[in-house]
């Protein structure tokens, strides 16, 4: 299958959003530059990985290279720009550091049938699934993990039992199995 790499090199945006409401929600990033915007859905897994593993990958860089990637750059409050078309669903995360520029590399691979259908971190190729590929410095990239993780944790509330998020409409804790202990 054709690629397409759609590249952001210090978007001047680039977040992970949600629309809907908790329990039902639909969890999107959303790179923009200019007028282009760019969005794809993915799991509320992902993107609780993605904003783990990039503090941890900035974190070991800074010891690695001795920089400070520490700082955060200024938060990002503003909802998903409009109009939220996703462009694919994503199925692979790739995370890297680029020493050259200094840079973060997230990349964001359509869902195909296999792993091995996947090029490596930054690889041009011209078959496998469409990317989005963002490249950008430690405090967006601390930035963007801040927003990630916020928007992950701003769901349903976790059961103080079982750690399942509290539905609304009511919550069978499995922990509890049907029955109550008396004191």
């Amino acid at each position: 299958m054709a690629r397409f790499v759609h590249l952001f090199d210090n978007p001047a945006r680039f977040v992970a959003g949600t629309v809907g409401e908790p329990g039902d929600r639909t969890f999107f990033l959303q790179a923009r530059d200019g007028k282009r915007l760019i969005s794809v859905s993915l799991e509320k897994e992902q993107v609780n990985l993605l904003g783990d593993r990039l503090n941890e990958l900035l974190d070991q860089v800074g010891i690695a290279e001795g920089i400070d990637t520490s700082l955060v750059g200024p938060a990002d409050l503003e909802p998903l720009d409009n109009p939220i078309e996703d462009e694919f669903r994503v199925g692979t995360l790739a995370l890297g550091w680029n020493s050259r520029s200094a840079q973060v590399v997230v990349e964001a691979h359509a869902q195909t049938e296999s792993f091995d259908d996947v090029p490596e971190l930054e690889e041009d190729s011209d078959e496998g699934p469409d990317v989005l590929r963002v490249r950008m410095d430690s405090m967006a990239a601390r930035a963007f993990a801040r927003r990630a993780l916020s928007v992950v944790s701003a769901g349903r509330p976790p059961c103080p039992l079982c750690e399942f998020p509290l539905d609304p409409r009511g919550h069978i804790c499995p922990r509890a199995n049907g029955y109550r202990r008396r004191g």
